[in-house]
């Protein structure tokens, strides 16, 4: 058959259509209306109708009670069934990702659904898919990784999950909230490529192939206009080209413009109608500014979910279902299983044994160990999941320590230490003084009237003493704009300090002067929930240092924003006690990274782990030939320092409840390894193709999304990723997507595609079935992730050299083999991202266009490592 490109028509032009056509799209129906669904309509009155287009009480839509319809119930989600007491927690999104396992996301979307037919929750608020550009964002733990494939894979199965349950899954945030810096102010300019193959896939998936219930509109703006009001993306993409027929709703507190969201597709406000309200809309309306037909299709709408979902049926709470869920706990303990990442095993330093004959750190032998120190601040309490709307509370969550503990008994001794002071305590040790004598303790504050540090309200000042401070909260009850606290800091000896300013939440607005000169500056924009600043104080200059901390509210009538202040001596901050623990132990397990206060919704995250974390690793690996690293974290950390000092490191993410008992199995081998990373773990920051442009352009809102599509791996890939301005070059990744260590070894023979024209119901499509042999090659039964990525055969630097199409784990015994088949293409449902194996959007014409014989097939490990090619030209035959 000759070759010839695939063009499939496009609806972007609708970009330049009126939302006069807008709204005459959104009111057609999409599928056969139910009875009941027309009938509830009719019977509405219009101001009824108006009060249900906004939420109540928190988390309920409105009903109306003399027509039986419900008040219906939602819950946050994504990773638990946040509301109304205890639920079973899972690990994170981005564990999920990385299990490669739709099966497993569809058993966690199922418990999930469960667990909230025991609450009467109707809606659940997940899953989060937004794509990972960087590390910064604070909620890359909720979502799916890098890329848009292995994204939706595990979204329509999750959704699936959830709804299989007659509850409502709610796919968020559409569109472009890949960074929690500034949230409701930030446009983020995406292209039109972009857009089509990196960011609106998961979404496309979740809406043709999951029939997903709801989707939430963002914060942010995205190519000029606030998702709550961007007709262009919500009705011309969403709706009417994807064929959404489920409910549009706004992220909390995410409306700004009641008319214009109303006329962009909204269908409901949350949490309330603040905007969408029934007097805006009901002159709206009497004026003409929108149409009765536009209110009755968002009505329309939400009932013919309840009819879906059978919500109108009775009383959805199923009192059956266990709240203290143990099927639900074999789910979770298997997410956190399958989902922990092993990315570095050396083999032990030791004298007494061969090259030949030395073991790998992991897993550890139990008949070796007599004790084992678990050190850190993530070692204890358990961290299961990240801050903000996701952050479940669970019946128990088990710690590493209690898992580690757990698994080996009293026969074992299983020390522990902190390792670090707490923050507070760090906060709470601050050496501050008013004057640079060091005569009084504590911080001057001056309170102004006005954002700008002008009008001030107290001529005196107010000298605020450590009592006073609170464990280093700076939260004054006066009735203020901004503020100053100024002081001395008085260090002990001279050394590397560590200046520490805690303020999470968007709306934190500082700044700190040391010694006069900026060292923070999150005035204009709120940065990390967590800040660092580095100061170096020579034995020459032991004199007191000058603190100026100046911190304003960001919105009018916002409650003041916590602020915490510390300065911490680096040479100081390891608890000696954790090295002499580390020093006697067989094995040492250091647990770092984050937690919910210092990595969440709200704010951005610094890449470098918390204050004094280095230091910890560094000194117990210099006491303990068996010092293995465990990060908890939604993505990337900085590793730089510390990497090389260590025998294992492994990315445990945030793990849900059932963490520690997970760790412990795979650190003594009861469970081998099958984990790989969902997002590139890049050396520093800088190597990330979006570093130059994650935050806005100076002086403006506006975050150009300017590596495009060469986003994650794909920018490691091509040099092309680098801004047309930039002279920087990419280095190669620290951890590439996809990767994951094993105890055990595969091989992999035979690659082959062929492929096969198919047609059902009329709809034909096209067919590859990429096939190999797999083997077990180690001395250990376990999974491997088999990775599909395609290239094309010639590059011009316009198409990504790698993107990933395929997967499949696969079980094996040591010796077996089998021989493993992965579906590329198909035809259900149409024009799907399924379909499109070979497609790249064209800008020009505005659609796909496919060519199979310009590409070859990869099999892969991972992202950097090819195992075996074909060509896909056999496809065009």
């Amino acid at each position: 058959m000759p070759r010839r490109a695939v063009r499939v028509t496009f609806s972007l032009v609708l970009a330049v259509l009126t939302f006069a056509i807008f709204d005459f799209a959104r009111q057609q129906p999409l599928s056969d209306d139910d009875p009941r669904e027309e009938s509830l309509l009719s019977q509405l009155t219009l101001d009824e109708k108006l009060d249900m287009l906004g939420g109540v009480d928190g988390f309920y839509t409105r009903g109306v009670s003399r027509l039986g319809i419900p008040s219906f119930k939602m819950a946050d989600g994504p990773i638990g069934v946040r509301n109304y007491g205890p639920a079973t927690t899972m690990a994170g999104g981005i564990a999920l990702a990385a299990t490669w396992d739709p099966a497993l996301a569809e058993k966690v979307g199922a418990t999930l659904g469960a667990d909230a037919r025991s609450k009467g929750v109707h809606f659940l608020l997940g899953p989060g898919v937004n794509i990972y550009r960087a590390p910064n964002n604070g909620r890359n733990f909720e979502y799916f990784g890098e890329d848009p494939w292995l994204a939706s894979r595990i979204a329509v199965a999750y959704i699936k999950g959830v709804q299989s349950e007659h509850v409502a899954a709610t796919i968020k945030h559409f569109l472009g909230n890949n960074s929690e810096f500034d949230r409701h102010n930030t446009d983020s300019g995406i292209g039109e490529r972009a857009l089509r193959e990196i960011y609106l896939p998961v979404f496309e998936s979740a809406v043709k192939e999951a029939h997903v219930g709801a989707v939430m509109d963002s914060y942010n703006l995205t190519n000029g206009a606030h998702m709550t009001q961007n007709g262009r993306l919500n009705i011309g993409v969403l709706t009417k080209e994807f064929g959404f027929d489920g409910v549009l709703m706004s992220d909390w507190s995410a409306t700004y413009d009641g008319v214009a969201a109303a006329n962009a597709g909204l269908d409901l406000e949350m949490p309330s109608a603040r905007f969408m309200t029934h007097e805006t809309l009901a002159v709206a309306v009497a004026h003409g500014e929108v149409s009765v037909a536009t209110i009755d299709d968002k009505i329309r709408r939400l009932l013919r979910l309840a009819v879906r979902f059978r919500w109108l049926d009775g009383d959805h709470t199923v009192l059956s279902i266990p709240r203290y869920n143990l099927e639900g706990r074999e789910v979770a303990l298997q997410a956190a299983r399958e989902g922990m990442v092993l990315l570095k095993n050396d083999r032990e330093p030791t004298s007494e044994a061969s090259t030949a004959q030395l073991r790998y750190v992991l897993p550890l032998d139990k008949s070796r160990i007599n004790s084992i120190a678990v050190i850190g601040p993530d070692a204890y309490p358990a961290a299961p999941v990240g801050g903000g709307s996701a952050r479940v509370e669970p019946f128990h969550a088990i710690s590493f320590l209690e898992g580690i503990a757990n698994y080996l008994g009293s026969q074992v001794r299983t020390y522990y230490n902190r390792g670090i002071p707490a923050l507070a305590d760090d906060f709470r040790a601050a050496n501050f003084f008013t004057d640079s004598n060091g005569s009084h303790s504590g911080l001057a504050a001056e309170y102004f009237s006005t954002p700008d540090l002008q009008g001030q309200t107290s001529s005196t000042g107010i000298v605020l003493g450590q009592s006073t401070i609170q464990g280093g909260n700076l939260a004054p009850t006066q009735n203020w704009s901004s503020l100053r606290y100024s002081g001395y800091f008085m260090p002990k000896a001279a050394g590397e300090y560590d200046a520490i300013v805690q303020c999470p939440g968007e709306d934190c607005r500082f700044r700190l002067y040391i010694n006069d000169k900026l060292a923070l500056d999150a005035w204009d924009h709120a940065l990390y929930s967590l800040n660092t600043a580095h100061l170096t104080i020579n034995a020459i200059d032991i004199s007191p240092q000058k603190i100026v901390l100046e911190h304003k509210r960001s919105r009018a009538g916002a409650a003041p924003p916590r602020v915490r202040i510390g300065i911490v001596e680096e040479s100081t901050i390891v608890d000696p006690q954790a090295i002499a623990l580390a020093k006697q132990a067989n094995a040492a397990v250091v647990c770092v990274g984050f937690d919910p206060e210092t990595e969440g919704e709200g704010s951005d995250r610094a890449f470098e782990l918390p204050p004094g974390q280095e230091a910890l690793i560094r000194a117990i690996a210099a006491v303990n030939h068996r010092t293995i690293v465990v990060i908890t974290s939604g993505g990337a950390v900085d590793v730089r320092r510390w990497l090389d000092r260590v025998q294992g490191v492994i990315e445990a993410w945030y793990p849900g409840q059932e963490g520690g008992t997970a760790l412990a199995e795979i650190l003594f081998g009861t469970v081998n390894p099958s984990g790989r990373l969902p997002v590139t773990f890049e050396r520093a920051p800088e190597d990330n193709p979006a570093h130059d442009n994650y935050y806005p352009q100076k002086g403006t809102n506006r975050i150009e999304y300017k590596e495009g599509v060469f986003t994650g791996y794909r920018g490691y890939q091509n040099a092309i990723a680098a801004p047309a301005n930039s002279t920087r070059t990419f280095a190669k990744p620290l951890f590439p997507f996809g990767f994951g260590l094993s105890y055990s070894s595969f091989r992999y023979a035979n690659l082959a595609v062929n492929s096969s024209e198919i047609a059902r119901g009329g709809i034909r499509g096209k067919l590859w079935q990429i096939s190999f042999d797999a083997t077990n090659t180690g001395t250990r039964a376990g999974t491997d992730v088999s990775e599909i990525f395609i290239t094309p055969t010639k590059s011009d630097g316009t198409i990504p050299l790698e993107q990933l199409k395929g997967f499949a784990r696969t079980e094996l015994k040591p010796g077996e083999t089998r021989h493993v088949t992965i579906s590329l293409g198909g035809w259900i449902p149409p024009e799907s991202i399924n379909a499109r194996v070979f497609s790249t959007w064209d800008e020009q014409s505005h659609s796909w266009h496919s060519d199979p014989a310009a590409y070859e097939v990869l099999l892969c490990r991972d992202a950097n490592t090819i195992l075996l090619r074909a060509p896909a030209q056999s496809a065009a035959h």
